[in-house]
């Protein structure tokens, strides 16, 4: 029990300058933008009309005077505090505007995150099993291009084909256009998030199906399903092949996340859809550094705590492992 703390503690550890480096970067990233946050939120000719008392008012607001890096460590202060500041674009705390757009968000990352996993896996195993054959070149062939293919364009396509063509999902937003909140029932929404959750999990099971698929040809030529061959063993898939695939599979999974994440940006997008996603864009297009610096600080944190979850899962699933580090 004892290094499993440790593990962790390094982990936590590792996990807090990871971040420390990934709000720097997107700091960084954010200050060398050359997108003047003024003339894009209020415009030129509203700034030509303005005295430079009212510009230097702006200017402060949008902390366009103050030096580079007196904001990061001003932001950092406050954020070590628990206070990631106030969205200047929404006029609200940038931990409320998260947690609103993430409540949206959630449902649809983790339906695509389990479903991407296990299409992936079961399309995996399936071409390993009949490797040279039709369903494994057909598996391979349409994985292929899907992993080639960029998500925004999937994304366009589906809508074109079911909700321009057949016309029986919605074209965009989260709830039917038009209609209050608490009116809106979950199938709605269910329908609504149908054409995002399925562009993000067809995206993400085609990286997972072929490092599968590869994993279990490795195990199916190693020498010890020759030998349970030999021996008249059945079962080879379920009794061998799983269990060495099982942690590849768990990295895999795991490290989707940050696919998936970042897929929603750009499918959000086409779809209209109010997510964390859409607000990430919306926040770098107009400047608004505290939101897009919370949103880049949770999103790597979900990223971080996926890794880290993955890792204290090997132990349970393989206990040499746990051996292993016991006896390290």
């Amino acid at each position: 029990m004892k290094h499993r703390l440790q593990f962790t503690a390094k982990k936590l550890v590792r996990m807090a300058l990871l971040l420390l480096g990934v709000s720097l970067t997107a700091f960084l990233l954010m200050d060398a933008s050359p997108l003047d946050p003024l003339q894009t939120n209020i415009g030129q000719a509203a700034l030509g009309s303005m005295s430079p008392e009212q510009i230097a008012r702006l200017e402060d607001y949008w902390g366009v005077n103050a030096p580079a890096a007196e904001r990061y460590l001003g932001w950092l202060g406050d954020a070590l505090r628990g206070d990631f500041g106030v969205s200047l674009l929404y006029r609200r705390p940038v931990p409320e505007v998260i947690g609103q757009r993430l409540s949206n968000s959630f449902w649809l990352l983790l339906t695509a995150w389990v479903l991407s996993g296990g299409l992936g896996l079961g399309l995996g195993l399936l071409a390993g099993a009949f490797r040279g054959r039709g369903p494994d070149k057909m598996i391979r062939g349409c994985c292929l291009v899907v992993s080639s293919t960029p998500a925004f364009w999937l994304a366009l396509l589906l809508l074109m084909v079911f909700s321009v063509w057949l016309k029986v999902l919605p074209v965009g937003l989260s709830v039917p256009a038009g209609a209050a909140a608490d009116s809106v029932t979950l199938a709605q929404r269910l329908r609504h998030a149908l054409l995002p959750g399925l562009t993000l999990s067809v995206a993400g099971a085609a990286g997972i199906a072929l490092h599968t698929r590869e994993k279990v040809v490795d195990v199916l030529d190693s020498d010890y399903v020759l030998f349970a061959r030999a021996r008249g063993e059945g079962h080879i898939l379920r009794r061998h092949v799983l269990r060495n695939v099982a942690l590849p599979a768990i990295t895999l999974q795991f490290a989707s996340i940050s696919e998936i994440i970042g897929g929603s940006v750009l499918v959000e997008k086409v779809f209209s859809y109010p997510g964390l996603g859409q607000a990430a864009v919306s926040a770098g297009l107009g400047g608004d550094m505290p939101l897009l610096m919370g949103i880049t600080v949770a999103t790597a944190f979900l990223v971080f705590g996926g890794n880290l979850a993955a890792d204290l899962l090997y132990g349970i699933v393989d206990p040499r492992i746990r051996r292993g580090a016991a006896a390290g």
